[in-house]
């Protein structure tokens, strides 16, 4: 029995450092108010707080909230340097593709917001702490709260730490990657209500129909990121229209140019709004419809790696093996082949398809031409393709072969004894790809 692989995928469009410690603040604000509701029932004599639940008089209440309000202050400036200094390695070592993953990370967030929670309600406890002639306020309640916010906080700050030196190592970072692969790869194929199947079209027809109809140019230049396509599908089905869209999420747009076509020509009016309002179009690309992307995020970590400067052959080596759960899952769960249905089973949508084999080659070509010189990693993804050949579509196999002969062709170089392990493991991976080939009759 397989374990299930993760079904959830958080949104890359919505990225901020701010949400989760912005609630947490304003929460904290109210617990401050609700703590003084018994703070100044007591001063008034209405309730009496035990001896128990109090921390002395004033001058020892303002020594332990001077003493909080510093060390909380300190740890989190700390918390920030630590969290400049974890993206600005993430930068050197993954690639800046990779910040989102940090910046979204829960966490980090929840660490911060706890801090400057605590911190601001503190500093309210020490504001409302007061002694003169006239009155004398000591918030009991809420200075006892304020010592299990400051304790709670610090043994979060543990978790964090924890969570910071997971999260940084190689293997934890490309493995999250392969994870998020599958829900993008369910999340392309699934269907909305209004949205149905049909038989598979002619793309070329498809195209030539394209030529003759309406033309909607792009507002702004960027990368697709997402793609309403069940809105879309329902707007073309009031129009009678079909819209042909020339570019698929990850794919970057130039201003003015033609992002879809519409057809027949009569609807382009109709529909060119609701085209504008289904294509998102940001700065950056998303892994949401882009499977492309996580398998490029891989690539890119492995040919940091394999650089003159870093010359780390045990991450190439561990980007090669989450290649191929890559690959795995993308065999597992058939990329959509770009067409997008009504309920009749008319065609009302057509996005440009990614070809398993396109992805099959973007996840071994540039890693073995970064590992011309480190046969390890050649002999690695020959031993992939041994793995693989089974379980991969007849498509993807013809590219496998293709690469399993660019591996040997990249091999020549080698010493006598690295040659002899490469010729081998291009043996047996050759071995497993042509006996799922039918014999010729």
């Amino acid at each position: 029995m397989l374990d299930p692989r993760p079904a959830k995928l958080r949104s890359q469009r919505d990225i901020n450092l701010w949400r989760i410690p912005l609630a947490l603040s304003l929460a904290a604000t109210a617990l401050f108010g609700l703590t003084m509701i018994p703070d100044v029932l007591d001063a008034y004599g209405v309730i009496h707080i035990p001896w128990w639940l109090t921390m002395g008089g004033i001058d020892d209440a303002r020594a332990i909230l001077s003493a909080m309000m510093g060390a909380v202050a300190t740890v989190l400036a700390l918390i920030f340097s630590v969290a400049l200094l974890v993206l600005s390695m993430v930068a050197t070592l993954f690639g800046f593709r990779l910040l989102y993953r940090f910046l979204q990370d829960w966490v980090t967030q929840a660490t911060i917001g706890l801090f400057m929670g605590t911190f601001i309600y503190v500093c309210l406890c020490f504001l409302v702490t007061h002694e003169d002639a006239h009155s004398r306020f000591i918030p009991q309640v809420s200075l006892i709260t304020s010592w299990v916010l400051v304790v709670f906080s610090f043994a979060f700050l543990v978790f964090y730490s924890h969570r910071i030196a997971t999260s940084i190592q190689n293997p934890d970072m490309i493995a999250r990657i392969a994870d998020d692969l599958h829900p993008a790869v369910v999340s392309m194929r699934q269907c909305g209500p209004g949205e149905g199947t049909g038989a598979p079209p002619d793309d070329d027809a498809i195209l030539r129909r394209a030529e003759s109809g309406g033309i909607v140019p792009c507002r702004k230049s960027g990368y697709i990121q997402h793609l309403d396509h069940g809105a879309l599908v329902g707007a073309a089905r009031e129009a009678g229209a079909l819209v042909v869209l020339r570019f698929r999420p990850g794919q970057f747009v130039l201003r003015g140019e033609p992002l879809a076509a519409v057809t027949p020509a009569s609807q382009r009016p109709r529909l060119e709004a609701a085209i504008d309002r289904s294509v998102a179009i940001g700065r950056h690309r998303t892994l949401s419809q882009d499977a492309e992307f996580g398998v490029t995020h891989i690539v890119e970590i492995a040919i940091r790696a394999l650089s003159p400067a870093v010359n780390d052959t045990f991450t190439g080596v561990a980007c090669v093996d989450w290649l191929a759960d890559a690959m795995l899952v993308l065999a597992e769960t058939p990329l959509i082949e770009g067409n997008w249905y009504d309920t009749a089973g008319e065609l009302r949508v057509w996005v440009p398809a990614v070809r398993i084999e396109r992805l099959v080659k973007l996840a071994f070509d540039q890693i073995r031409q970064a590992s011309a010189t480190t046969p390890a990693v050649l002999i690695r993804q020959l031993e992939a393709v041994r793995r693989l050949a089974p379980r991969m579509p007849a498509a993807a196999r013809r590219m496998l072969a293709d690469e399993i002969e660019a591996i040997r062709d990249t091999a020549t170089g080698l010493v006598a004894l690295d040659s002899r392990d490469v010729e081998l493991a291009y043996e047996s991976a050759r071995a497993a790809l042509f006996a799922l080939q039918p014999s010729p009759s």
